[in-house]
């Protein structure tokens, strides 16, 4: 008679819950984004410092210029000859040993979204036959302070790797930090 009655409980239950409404979903809310036509600050630097064992490492400068921020310096143990991505990511924070902790890949007209190629903004970095690359690189949209979302201030500026197997490895990471 127990097991009679509790299986009628658990049977009533049940169908109770069967026949509720699902939950709604929230309704995504869209925020407009706020697009800074210029920075606070002239100019910010990069310390890349290596990323995923590699020996990768260099000093970039950026500066405020016509439809971004131009990207500057040198970067120092690349594969040699290769070509290798360098990018904006979402957030200022490379501790982690692959620099994962960095975020995704950032695109300050667009927001953040998922997946960056090797080659978007702000593009690709060739290293020579020492496995030096000289930076010049536009990042279009970007500005240096000010809080807009399209500020790139306090975000990571990653280095990504040319070794066969390992294309888009993080290999180096720095944070960009305004100097002026």
């Amino acid at each position: 008679m127990r097991t009679l009655f509790f299986t009628a409980a658990v049977a009533l239950l049940l169908g109770a819950c069967a026949t509720s409404p699902p939950p709604r979903e929230p309704v995504p809310v869209e925020v407009p984004r706020q697009i800074a036509q210029s920075g606070t600050a002239a100019k910010a630097i990069a310390n890349l410092a290596s990323a995923s064992g590699s020996l990768v490492s260099g000093r970039m400068v950026l500066v405020e210029a016509e439809g971004g921020v131009r990207i500057r310096g040198l970067v120092g143990g690349l594969v040699r000859n290769g070509a290798h991505g360098m990018q904006v990511h979402e957030r200022g924070d490379c501790s982690a040993v692959d620099a994962a902790s960095a975020g995704r890949y950032y695109d300050p007209l667009a927001g953040a979204i998922q997946h960056g190629a090797v080659g978007e903004t702000p593009g690709r970095i060739v290293a020579d036959a020492e496995g030096v690359a000289r930076v010049d690189l536009l990042i279009r949209g970007a500005v240096l302070g000010g809080g807009a979302d399209n500020d790139i201030v306090g975000r990571s500026l990653l280095v990504l790797g040319a070794t066969p197997g390992a294309i888009s490895a993080r290999v180096a990471c720095g944070i960009v930090t305004a100097i002026e």
